[in-house]
């Protein structure tokens, strides 16, 4: 990272290009660093995934499933016998937290959960025996996953569809995940198509959305590369308008590229690309806001196919994606991702000080008025 970048990073500060937009609701700029968890089995980190109402965060700590009341007070998720960790990866309007599991001694595998503030226990999906992830929650209380390997929709703690592959898509593809579910009940998944042809292995990943209510069809979302096995285009998320981010991955050996990526309504056009955060060669999209067009994500930089320079991205909705800052008085070699955004201009995520060796859970808010270009 270059000296002005890191004078800009160490100052929290704006640069000359201002803010990356108005905020809409009254705010005060300010980057909240959460509590952690006392025990865990991580000796330090956390992320915010999610945001709630009535000042409730969700997300991991130090390796668990934990969220943040509006006192800032850290909560454990109560973990059923013989799961040792975990994240909540969304929360909806009521409290409903969704997330993934894992077992002692079973790290291959993830057990999704439902759980609602307040409760004794967890809810594990399909009673914890086969393996599952639960990643998104409306405020209609439907909930989205896998089990199994089958792409489900569930209400009130049953399934009420499996979510098909598209009709166009090759007899080899399969659903891998299932990624966000808006208020009216658009879900985004990713599907992955995988075969040998003339001694070559062929395929693609790419988005699909299925429509609210599943009378209709599901849409098979167009991506830029179609035949090569390094590459993968995951979704995100979907915002509701129906409105999808992700990226294009490219992983091969040592090379590595990060591609943002954003599809609209008819989905009948290949994916937009916002560009880079400046003095950043790659983007990540891994977030959204339901209702004002804001992405999050990270900005990194590769060396020798790692990743050496990350920073917390956002992404307005217009113009190139844009960093933001990191705590004021923290080491130049730190780093910083962005999971969630509210339609309130905050954002959620995790950073990580490798001069102090600490970090964890952290909050944008009045995020819009913070976001910076870097020098």
């Amino acid at each position: 990272m270059s000296a002005a970048v890191t004078a800009v990073v160490l100052a929290g500060l704006i640069t000359a290009a201002g803010p990356a937009a108005a905020a809409g609701p009254a705010c005060t700029p300010d980057i909240l660093r959460l509590p952690a968890l006392t025990d865990g089995p991580a000796p330090a980190g956390g992320a915010v995934r999610a945001f709630g109402t009535g000042g409730l965060l969700a997300g991991d700590s130090v390796g668990l499933p934990a969220y943040w009341t509006a006192d800032h007070a850290v909560h454990a998720v109560p973990l059923p016998e013989g799961y040792v960790s975990g994240q909540v990866l969304a929360v909806n309007a009521k409290g409903l937290m969704v997330g993934t599991l894992r077992r002692s001694g079973d790290y291959q595998n993830s057990y999704g959960f439902t759980y609602q503030r307040g409760a004794s226990q967890v809810r594990l999906i399909g009673g914890g025996t086969t393996a599952s992830a639960v990643t998104d929650v409306n405020d209609s209380g439907r909930f989205v996953g896998m089990e199994g390997g089958v792409a489900k929709e569930w209400l009130n703690g049953a399934v009420v569809r499996e979510l098909p592959v598209p009709a166009d898509a090759h007899p080899s593809t399969r659903i891998v995940s299932v990624d966000g579910i808006n208020a009216r009940g658009d879900i985004v998944g990713t599907a992955r198509t995988s075969y040998e042809e003339d001694d070559m292995l062929r395929g693609k990943t790419f988005p699909v959305v299925w429509p609210a209510g599943g009378g209709y069809p599901p849409y098979s979302l167009r991506v830029w590369t179609e035949d090569d096995w390094t590459v993968q285009t995951i979704a995100a998320g979907i915002d509701d308008r129906g409105r999808v981010v992700g990226h294009e991955d490219l992983s091969h050996r040592d090379w590595q590229e990060r591609k943002p990526a954003v599809w609209k309504k008819p989905y009948d056009a290949l994916p937009n690309d916002p560009g880079r955060v400046k003095g950043y060669d790659h983007v990540t999209f891994d977030g959204l806001s339901p209702a004002t067009n804001v992405a999050v994500g990270s900005a990194v930089t590769f060396v020798e196919g790692y990743a050496n320079f990350l920073h917390a991205a956002y992404w307005p909705g217009t113009g190139a994606p844009l960093a933001l800052p990191h705590p004021a008085g923290t080491s130049p070699d730190s780093r910083s991702s962005a999971f969630a955004a509210s339609d309130d201009d905050r954002v959620g995520g995790t950073f990580y000080d490798w001069g102090t060796m600490k970090g964890g859970a952290v909050v944008w808010s009045c995020a819009s008025k913070q976001a910076y270009a870097p020098q």
